[in-house]
């Protein structure tokens, strides 16, 4: 067992003396790169945002932002980070680094005014800029680029990269012109040479502190056979949720146990009747991965917190927090998908729907992981998800809807209806199904079957939403998704 270290901008740079709770953010600052802001300690506003390298898509790796707010410095042993200090090129001897291209668009285009949050937007536009897929629109008539949507620029950035990061000083039209303003990296720009090369591999880590530890093994077994061991440790993957509690709560764990990087929870295989995701790979891995081949699931990631977050974020954490009100679980029962649980002495399949058994609770037992989640095929023709919050993106949702339909001659043969925020888990809306199924998918039909959704589930008020609402965006997201479909009929 080596060391634990982290490779920053370019230098390896000891873990120690670190505490184990200690974040990424905290752990840069430290050491004199203030660039890395706190802002919200939660991951809402992006001002924390640095690259790390991680296994690619298209190429052998990926530059991704992450919030190092919340990820712990523990967590990044044996990888590489680029903070913003660490993107501009050094000059020789007696002269001023060279501008990283991103870095020089923000300040020629006004983009930066307080500071505060710039270098959180600068590394977050870094990734976009990086990313390998990014081209330019070209207008084949004009022979000249242009924008294909108000979200995309002419040279292919999207501004969904930088739904992460928050400019408290409104300044979004002038980063928006830098984020458009880009090109593509210079032949001999060293970080996208990076991307040629693969990503660091994962290594064990076993870094211990103030009677704390930090562990992570090589296997699935070796992990199993050590949450056996130590019933009471934490798992995290992409720390998203156990950041915020550590940050907002002040909480402590005598032992954490890292999975994210576990092989055997990072597959993602195509079958001939299902789909099978690892509860490891992050909601962006998944995304780019799937690329659209699950329109639901396709339809659920741009609204499921910020790019910032779904570049750490998995579907085994949102899964395993129980929370009522994840966004995966509402998409995931209208897919009948199914979890596989492993522990020591093997594994077993669940039907998610059979998964939540109270608030923040389920079949799992201590000492039982998700490794992967299922989702049969063929899939449903007809689906939607409507996610019901206060802001477009980035928010936590007051109700959110899934639909899944087989509509075979204008008959309801199947339907499955995922519903989050409305009970103390996420719930099938059962009752509704009942409803639909054997009828004709007619405004009539849909009329009573909304009474009977609207009804479904045990909705309460709170500081987001009166039960009273939440009862009546039941009822019309279906009435919603009829329009939907009757309009695409007769389009």
């Amino acid at each position: 067992m080596t060391a634990a270290r982290i490779t920053v901008n370019g230098k390896a740079t000891p873990l120690a003396p670190a505490a184990p709770h200690t974040t990424a953010l905290d752990f840069l600052r430290e050491r004199g790169l203030t660039g890395t802001k706190e802002g919200c300690a939660e991951g809402e506003c992006g001002a924390c945002s640095v690259l790390v390298a991680r296994p690619g898509v298209d190429k052998p790796t990926d530059w991704v932002a992450v919030n190092a707010c919340l990820v712990p410095a523990a967590a990044l042993d044996g990888q590489e980070v680029i903070t913003s200090e660490g993107l501009a090129t050094a000059g020789e001897a007696g002269t001023a680094p060279t501008l990283h291209p991103v870095q020089e668009e923000m300040a020629v285009r006004g983009g930066s005014q307080c500071g505060y949050c710039t270098p959180g937007f600068i590394c977050s536009m870094a990734a976009e800029y990086y990313r390998p897929d990014r081209c330019a629109h070209t207008d084949s008539d004009a022979g000249s680029t242009k924008n294909p949507d108000p979200e995309h620029g002419p040279n292919g950035f999207d501004l969904h990269a930088l739904s992460g990061n928050l400019c408290r000083c409104t300044g979004y039209r002038p980063i928006r012109d830098a984020a458009f303003a880009v090109g593509e990296p210079a032949a001999e720009d060293p970080l996208a040479r990076r991307r040629e090369q693969a990503a660091p591999a994962p290594v064990a880590t076993e870094y211990a502190k103030d009677g704390s530890e930090f562990l992570r093994t090589d296997t699935l077994a070796d992990t199993l056979r050590l949450l056996r061991e130590r019933p009471e440790a934490v798992v995290v993957a992409g720390s998203t949720d156990w950041g915020v509690e550590v940050n907002i709560r002040s909480r402590r764990a005598s032992c954490v146990v890292a999975v994210d990087r576990l092989p055997e929870l990072r597959e993602l295989r195509v079958e001939s009747d299902r789909i099978e995701i690892g509860a490891g790979l992050t909601l962006t891995e998944i995304e780019r991965r799937l690329d659209g081949e699950v329109p639901l699931l396709a339809e659920l990631f741009p609204q499921f917190a910020s790019r910032l977050i779904r570049n750490s974020a998995t579907l085994g954490g949102n899964l395993g927090t129980g929370s009522p009100i994840g966004d995966s679980p509402p998409v995931l029962l209208a897919l009948d998908a199914s979890l596989v649980l492993a522990d020591a002495d093997g594994e077993r399949e669940v039907p998610l729907a059979d998964y939540f058994t109270g608030y923040r609770q389920s079949v799992r037992r201590p000492g039982e992981l998700i490794r992967a989640v299922r989702v049969p095929l063929p899939l449903s023709p007809v689906t939607a998800f409507h996610k019901i919050a206060k802001r477009r993106f980035d928010d936590i949702s007051s109700v959110a809807v899934a639909f899944a339909l087989d509509i075979e001659d204008g008959t309801v043969r199947k339907a499955r209806i995922g519903l989050g925020g409305v009970a103390a888990t996420p719930v099938r809306a059962l009752a509704t199904e009942a409803a639909l199924e054997g009828r004709p998918w007619s405004a009539a039909t849909v009329e009573a079957a909304a009474r009977v959704l609207r009804g479904e589930g045990t909705p309460m008020s709170d500081h987001r939403a009166s039960a009273l609402y939440r009862s009546a965006m039941l009822g019309q997201s279906l009435k919603k998704l009829y329009a939907q479909t009757t309009e695409a009929v007769s389009a």
